[in-house]
């Protein structure tokens, strides 16, 4: 609630960049990405690392000027 970082527009990129079977933009019943306000919900059906996760994360705040300011965590080891 912040406006530091625009949670549209993160799940804007997170749709056009995950890959699922080696293709972008094309999630199907797969992986289902969720807002509610400021929080996103990544449900994936099949196998789908947390790094890569990550590593789409610290490329929409290096896009968008944060990630200097801006540090990735995960809340525990299996989420």
């Amino acid at each position: 609630d912040d406006k530091i970082m625009d949670a549209a527009a993160f799940e804007k990129f997170l749709h056009e960049r995950v890959k699922v079977n080696g293709k972008t933009g094309q999630l199907g019943d797969v992986v289902k990405i969720s807002r509610d306000k400021s929080k996103i919900t990544v449900e994936a059906s099949a196998k789908f690392s947390k790094r890569y996760l990550k590593y789409l994360t610290k490329k929409f705040l290096k896009k968008q000027n944060l990630r200097d300011w801006m540090r990735v965590v995960a809340s525990d080891k299996n989420t």
